[in-house]
Order: structure tokens, then C-alpha cells, then sequence
């Protein structure tokens, strides 16, 4: 079972699966929290400009950490008709778990990107970055979002999910993964660190990132 040190050792590891995108307008889309850490790397590696797309898990009434869909940016919503056929879940309840995660969704856009436009994907190749992927509720919305917001192309990667996860990803035009263990229990037990990423450090990587294109982008002689 690949065994990964830390977010940073596995966006260095996924970089590699993605070094062929280095020649196209991709932008690195991390998803919060803890795929910003590992879309960091990648962004590093590829010499590309790093955001966040950010998304929110609508979790069942009684189970929340249970995803009954997601929801995104610009409007953007899936739900699991599967899991909601079998659920007691009334349209007023998922009316109201909606409407209180697009509360959040947007409290998340203000907190991480203060002063700061989305890059523009229009034309671009979108390629969403988590630290790994159970479901795919969230994944499937982030690559509906980045559609909505003008990707030509989206690819979606991660270090770890399970293999019948992938399958069930349309929304992404190609999927990249360092691993799809056959016996997945859950994301974090294929890091030996996964500690919480905080909303601050996601800024900081991102600010990071940002100087790092500026720095790139600097006219030769210039000191400032």
C-alpha cells in the first residue's frame, strides 16, 4: 500500500503523473483544505498559477459526514439520486442543508481569496487537485464548476482513491491518481501526516504562489 510522508511528498509524486500537462495553459485548482497543500507542489512543479475551487459537501440531516451531494461556485450542485432515493430526506430538508452550505460556501470564498480575482480559466485546462478522493461527490461538482467557469479541459488528481471511485467520474475529461489500493478504508490511512491544513496556510501557499509567478514574470534587471 503506497504509504504517502505528507501532502507536500504527495503532490511532489503526483507532479510527476502530470509532468506531461507542463506544455498546456493549465491552471492547478486546489480544493480546500487539504488539497491546497498538495496543489501547491504540483503548481510548483509545472511552473503553473495555483487557485482554489471551492465546494461544499451537503451532508444527510442525521449523518453529516455522509454526502448526500455538493455544491460549487457559480451555482453549480450535484446530488446522489441513489443514496436520496433510499433516505427519508424530505426536498424542505435538502432545500435547507443547501441553503446553509452555500452560506458557507461563500464565507469559504471571502476567507481564502481576501483581495484577490479567480484566475481566469477560459481557454485553460483545469486541473483539480485534492489530497485524496473517497466518494467523488465533491470531485464531480469541482469539475462541473470549473466547466461553468470556462475550462476547455478538465483533469482531475489526486495521490489516493479507490479504482470504483474513478469509474463513477464523468465530469472529468481525464483522471490521474499515484494510487488506487484495492482495500481503501479512508484517505488520511495512506499518510503517515494528515494533519488538519488550516484556512491560513491555504492563504499562505497561495500568496506563495502568487509571488512565485510575479518573480517568474519579473523584466530581467527589474528590483521590484
Amino acid at each position: 500500500m503506497t504509504k504517502f510522508v505528507d501532502r507536500a511528498d504527495a503532490g511532489r509524486q503526483l507532479a510527476r503523473r502530470l509532468d506531461y500537462l507542463r506544455s498546456e495553459p493549465v491552471v492547478i485548482l486546489g480544493l480546500p483544505r487539504g488539497g491546497v497543500r498538495v496543489a501547491f507542489e504540483v503548481a510548483k512543479a509545472l511552473d503553473a498559477p495555483l487557485d482554489v475551487i471551492i465546494v461544499r459537501k451537503l451532508g444527510f440531516p442525521r449523518q453529516p459526514e455522509l454526502a448526500m451531494g455538493a455544491i460549487g461556485e457559480g451555482g453549480a450542485r450535484i446530488h446522489n439520486a441513489d443514496l436520496l432515493a433510499r433516505s427519508r430526506v424530505s426536498e424542505q430538508e435538502l432545500r435547507t442543508v443547501e441553503a446553509r452550505e452555500a452560506v458557507r460556501l461563500q464565507e469559504r470564498v471571502t476567507r481564502l481569496r481576501p483581495g484577490r480575482e479567480r484566475v481566469d480559466l477560459h481557454g485553460r485546462v483545469a486541473v483539480i487537485v485534492d489530497d485524496g478522493i473517497a466518494t467523488g461527490s465533491t470531485a464531480r461538482v469541482a469539475c462541473m464548476v470549473a466547466r461553468q467557469l470556462g475550462a476547455t479541459k478538465v483533469v482531475l488528481a489526486a495521490p489516493v482513491a479507490p479504482a470504483d471511485a474513478l469509474r463513477g467520474l464523468p465530469g472529468a475529461d481525464e483522471v490521474v491518481c499515484v494510487s488506487t489500493p484495492a482495500h481503501f478504508v479512508g484517505v488520511g490511512c495512506h499518510y503517515r501526516d494528515f494533519s488538519q491544513t488550516t484556512d491560513d496556510e491555504v492563504v499562505d501557499l497561495l500568496d506563495a504562489a502568487a509571488r512565485r509567478l510575479q518573480q517568474r514574470d519579473r523584466p530581467a534587471g527589474s528590483s521590484g
